[in-house]
């Protein structure tokens, strides 16, 4: 019997989406999330579809942190967006360095592929959000829709795209906004 792959889901990306970004997060105390993402991550669990964080870590491949410490970054963002009532579904990072050539590291879709195994979702009828060019090649690459955020690197990053974005957001509330209405047009 075949799986049917029928779940949707919003890809995101961590730091400059949905965190504010601090160039290689090596400190709990930098943690913080952008404002509205909370609301956006609520308004994408009330809508059915899965909530997943993609992120490269390539920071643990450098040796700046331990894949233990990353982890606890997760349960920290975990346990702040529980705070204002909004849940992950699913975490997956790449913690290789760019040069290893991985099919992990964004934007390889390796993380997509897991995730989209793992809780049996439709990439063609998914997105990704994210702030840097390399976000929306991943999305290009998954036949996935990409969202871009001009919070983080994403104002810089506007003008390295080599593939059109659906849509250009002032960040990701705005961004999960317009993909909810996008999907029920």
């Amino acid at each position: 019997m075949a799986l049917t792959m029928d779940q949707e889901a919003i890809f995101m990306d961590r730091d400059g989406t949905i965190c504010e970004e601090v160039n290689f997060l090596n400190d709990l105390s930098k943690l913080k999330l952008i404002k509205g993402s909370a609301e956006a991550i609520r308004m994408i669990n009330q809508s059915g579809m899965k909530a997943v964080v993609v992120t490269n870590q390539s920071g643990i491949g450098r040796g700046l942190f331990t894949e233990g410490f990353v982890n606890n970054v997760h349960k920290r963002l975990k346990k702040m967006l529980e705070s204002k009532g909004a849940f992950l579904d699913g975490i997956y990072y790449c913690p290789h360095l760019p040069e290893t050539g991985c099919s992990c590291r964004k934007p390889e879709t390796g993380m997509l592929n897991i995730a989209a195994k793992d809780m049996k979702i439709d990439l063609k009828r998914s997105y990704v959000v994210g702030d840097k060019a390399i976000d929306i090649e991943l999305a290009d690459r998954a036949c996935a829709k990409g969202v871009m955020v001009k919070t983080g690197y994403g104002e810089n990053e506007l003008c390295k795209l080599s593939i059109a974005p659906y849509y250009v957001a002032g960040d990701i509330l705005e961004a999960v906004k317009w993909i909810l209405r996008d999907k029920s047009s």
